[in-house]
C-alpha cells in the first residue's frame, strides 16, 4: 500500500506542473492601422479575464472612457476626434494573475465638411440671472440632431432639456429656474459627431458661468407699477407706462420675459414707417434693457405725467430716468420680467420667450424625445428658487 502511494504521487505533481492557464485575448476597436470613423468611438474587450488598465492618446491628449461593471469592457467617453492618430495601451489580466498587454495604433477619417460651434450664449465666465438658457448656434445645418443632442453636456443643480429652435440652433432649459449661486459648465462634445452626411464636428466647446441673485421683476400693466424683489424680498416699486394698445405693436406682451441685453443710449425707431408717417418715431433713448424681439424694452422716459397713471408707450415699459438707471445697473441678462394685463401674449419664439412654454411641450422639441432629462450636478442650491412659472398651455 505505501509503494502504490509514492507511485501516484509523482504522476499528480507532473500533472500540475503542466496546467498553466491561457492568457486573457484583447480587442481593440477600431484595429491598428484602420481608417476609423470617429462617431463610433474607441471599445477595449477583454475576452478570458478583467482589463486592468486602459490608456488611450489623441496625439498627446488623453481620452476620457469607463469601463463597465465587469472590468471587460472599456469605451471612450466621446466620439472621437477626426483627422487624428490614437494610440492605445491594454492590460488585462486572467486566472491565477496570467496577464496580457496589447497595444494599438490607428487614425480616423479626415471628413469632408466640418460642422462647428459658431457661438454660445452666455458667455465664458458671466454671471447671469435665474432664468437664462443656454442657445448654442451651429455653423452648418445639423441633420443627425439627436446625435448632436447626446454629445451636448451641462452639468448643473436640477433637471432640464434641449429643444430645437432651427436647424442650426439648440436652446438648453431647466424644468424650473436655476436657483441663485449655481455653477453650471456647458460643454459641445462634437469632434466626431457625425452632424449630417460627409459632415463631422472637429473641435469640442466648453462654457461656464455663474447664477447670480434672483432678481424678478414683475409689470402690471393695469396699476402701472413694476414691483423687483431680490431673493424674495420686495426692493423697489417703480410707476411705469406700457404700450398704449391702439394696434398690436404697440401692445405690451404680456408673459415671462427674459432681459437679453442693454444699452445707454440705444436709437429706437418705429417699425414700418417713415418720417412724417404717424407715430413716427427716431430717437436715442437711455438706460434701455430689451425684453423681447418685437422691440420691447425697460428704458428712461421723462414722461412722468403718464407713469403710475396711464399706458401711452409704443409697447415698450418707461420708467422715470433715476428708476431706469437703478435697474439698468442692477439687472443680469436672463433675469425674468413677468408682465400681466394686456390682451396680447409673448410668444415663446419672440426673444427669450422660453418659459412660456409647460414642460412637456419644451420637451417635445428634443430630438432625443426624453420624457424626462436628467442633467449631472456639481453645484447645490445656496437659494431656493422664486416661484415663477409658465403659464398653463
Amino acid at each position: 500500500m505505501f509503494a502504490v502511494l509514492l507511485a501516484v504521487v509523482p504522476v499528480l505533481l507532473a500533472g500540475c506542473a503542466v496546467r498553466v492557464p491561457p492568457a486573457p485575448r484583447i480587442v481593440i476597436t477600431p484595429a491598428s492601422g484602420a481608417a476609423a470613423p470617429p462617431e463610433e468611438g474607441l471599445v477595449v474587450r477583454a475576452e478570458g479575464g478583467r482589463l486592468t488598465s486602459v490608456l488611450a492618446f489623441a496625439g498627446r491628449d488623453p481620452v476620457p472612457g469607463a469601463f463597465d461593471r465587469a472590468r471587460t469592457v472599456w469605451r471612450s467617453s466621446w466620439t472621437l476626434r477626426p483627422g487624428t492618430e490614437y494610440v492605445v495601451n491594454a492590460v488585462a489580466t486572467g486566472p491565477q494573475s496570467v496577464t496580457a498587454q496589447v497595444a494599438g495604433r490607428f487614425r480616423t477619417l479626415t471628413p469632408r465638411r466640418e460642422v462647428a460651434v459658431a457661438s454660445v450664449v452666455p458667455d465664458d465666465g458671466e454671471t447671469v440671472g435665474i432664468g437664462m438658457p443656454i442657445i448654442v448656434t451651429f455653423t452648418r445645418p445639423v441633420e443627425d440632431r439627436a446625435a448632436v443632442e447626446r454629445a451636448l453636456e451641462v452639468r448643473g443643480p436640477g433637471e432640464g432639456a434641449w429643444r430645437w429652435v432651427s436647424s442650426t440652433q439648440v436652446v438648453y432649459r431647466p424644468r424650473q429656474m436655476w436657483p441663485s449661486g449655481s455653477d453650471v459648465r456647458f460643454t459641445a462634445h462634437l469632434a466626431g459627431v457625425r452632424a449630417a452626411p460627409g459632415t463631422y464636428g472637429t473641435a469640442d466647446r466648453s462654457v461656464a458661468f455663474t447664477v447670480g441673485r434672483a432678481m424678478v421683476s414683475t409689470v402690471d400693466t393695469r396699476t402701472h407699477e413694476m414691483v423687483v424683489r431680490q431673493d424674495g424680498k420686495e426692493v423697489r416699486r417703480i410707476p411705469i407706462s406700457a404700450g398704449k394698445a391702439t394696434t398690436r405693436e404697440y401692445t405690451t406682451t404680456s408673459g415671462i420675459h427674459l432681459t437679453m441685453e442693454k444699452g445707454n443710449p440705444v436709437r429706437m425707431v418705429s417699425p414700418g414707417r417713415r418720417k412724417g408717417d404717424p407715430d413716427y418715431y427716431d430717437k436715442l433713448i437711455g438706460y434701455a434693457v430689451r425684453i423681447s424681439n418685437s422691440g420691447e424694452y425697460v428704458h428712461a422716459l421723462d414722461n412722468l405725467w403718464a407713469q403710475g397713471r396711464v399706458n401711452v408707450s409704443h409697447g415698450c415699459v418707461n420708467v422715470s430716468p433715476d428708476h431706469a438707471r437703478w435697474f439698468y445697473e442692477h439687472t443680469l441678462r436672463g433675469d425674468p420680467v413677468v408682465v400681466t394685463g394686456t390682451t396680447r401674449e409673448l410668444e415663446w419664439t419672440n426673444g427669450w420667450g422660453y418659459w412660456q412654454l409647460s414642460w412637456p411641450r419644451w420637451l417635445a422639441g428634443s430630438a432625443l424625445r426624453h420624457a424626462s432629462a436628467h442633467t449631472p450636478s456639481t453645484a447645490s442650491p445656496s437659494t431656493a428658487s422664486p416661484s415663477v412659472e409658465p403659464p398653463p398651455q
